[in-house]
């Protein structure tokens, strides 16, 4: 049971933002600590994504658990572990996490067929247990991609016998 009023609620919901959101604020953060630097929501591209690396044609979304529905399924739209669909007005919240869903999923196509790389970062993912090793995960994950793209491949050198015996006498 709702313990606020409708108008209490209401209230409460429009005060969410879409930009500038804490989850959001965190991951910035901690990628240009990394060296990362990017731009914030591209109009230009779809589903104006909260981040943009064009060095490494990358865009990262930092997604809320409860409004992108992290963890349900679009054919049950039950309830998860960290997205607890509220049972006031269950057909409402349903569809509204579905569409939203389903929405990222036709962006993120879109931004693959523009020759993008998507990122999705959740919420859950950045508390303080989590934070460090989603962060390190997402600049591995930028690096990799950087390498792919540019097509980076490891040399390997042959080892002349005069190193080779230096290598043993110095390690003796």
């Amino acid at each position: 049971m709702d313990h606020l009023t409708p108008h209490q609620r209401s209230k409460n919901m429009a005060a969410i933002r879409n930009k500038d959101t804490k989850p959001e604020m965190i991951v910035r953060r901690g990628l240009w600590r990394r060296g990362f630097r990017y731009r914030l929501n591209h109009k230009r591209l779809p589903g104006h994504p909260d981040l943009v690396l064009r060095k490494y044609r990358t865009c990262i979304f930092v997604n809320g658990c409860f409004w992108h529905g992290h963890l349900v399924e679009l054919s049950k739209m039950e309830s998860s572990a960290c997205c607890k669909i509220p049972s006031t007005n269950h057909d409402f919240w349903v569809a509204k996490i579905r569409r939203n869903k389903e929405r990222d999923k036709e962006e993120q196509k879109l931004l693959a067929a523009m020759g993008w790389h998507c990122i999705t970062v959740w919420e859950c993912e950045l508390k303080p247990s989590k934070l460090e090793e989603t962060l390190d995960s997402i600049a591995f994950t930028l690096n990799h991609i950087w390498l792919q793209d540019h097509q980076a491949k490891a040399v390997s050198y042959t080892i002349l016998e005069e190193e080779l015996q230096m290598q043993m006498a110095a390690e003796e």
